[in-house]
């Protein structure tokens, strides 16, 4: 793996491309150019043959890739230009579709039955909600109100994951290990941390990841998260 330096226009314009949650700077690069992935590649050659370039980045670089998405995506919120703003919002509806679809494969293949609207229906309506202060109120609530409708099952959490690094877990400690930059939070008194140092997009994505582990209708997961 080489290692380059880039200005930071470059820097947030690379940032701006990802499509997929932990997505390295080589894919997207190789996108950008109009290359062969990585996966492609794999997938001509033959088993037999060595290709040292085409090596796996470890977990650290992987977390920085995702660190570094995330920050810059969180500057664009609050300080970017239109033009920026658009980029990641096409980004965050790319994430979005992909989690719902990987969500919705991996509760087919287990057999699991989609719960009722009436099981998550009040937080769409839940007039609480809006008396959070920002946007890290409002995901922590409806967090906490998930585990009290179904606290049985919301363990599943600790499934939902982004490449290289935790969502959840169940101590400040775990969080912060996996990202410094973390800023963990608890949700009410479930026993359960999250990291809330992503952009509203990704909290969003997150919420609905969540809801559809613990089987709740995929159209109800979107409009529950939209309320982030």
């Amino acid at each position: 793996m080489k290692y380059i330096e880039v200005d930071e226009q470059l820097y947030r314009y690379i940032a701006s491309r990802t499509i997929t949650i932990g997505e390295s700077a080589s894919d997207i690069l190789r996108r950008e150019l109009n290359l062969p992935l990585k996966k492609e590649i794999e997938q001509e050659m033959p088993a037999t043959i060595s290709q040292p370039g085409l090596e796996v980045a470890d977990s650290a670089v992987a977390e920085t890739a995702a660190d570094s998405v995330e920050a810059v995506t969180s500057v664009a919120d609050s300080a970017a230009p239109a033009d920026s703003a658009a980029l990641a919002d096409s980004v965050a509806s790319v994430e979005s579709e992909r989690s719902d679809e990987t969500a919705t494969g991996e509760l087919q293949s287990s057999g699991a039955a989609p719960r009722s609207v009436a099981d998550y229906n009040h937080l769409t309506s839940d007039s609480n909600v809006e008396q959070m202060k920002g946007a890290v109120g409002r995901f922590l609530y409806l967090l906490e109100q998930v585990h009290n409708s179904d606290s049985e099952l919301f363990s599943k959490v600790l499934d939902v994951q982004g490449k290289g690094r935790l969502y959840f877990a169940t101590s400040k400690e775990a969080l912060l290990a996996s990202s410094k930059t973390a800023n963990p939070k608890q949700i009410g008194s479930s026993g359960y941390w999250v990291t809330t140092n992503n952009n509203t997009a990704r909290k969003q994505a997150i919420l609905r990841d969540v809801l559809q582990h613990l089987n709740c209708e995929e159209t109800l997961a979107k409009s529950i998260a939209q309320r982030i």
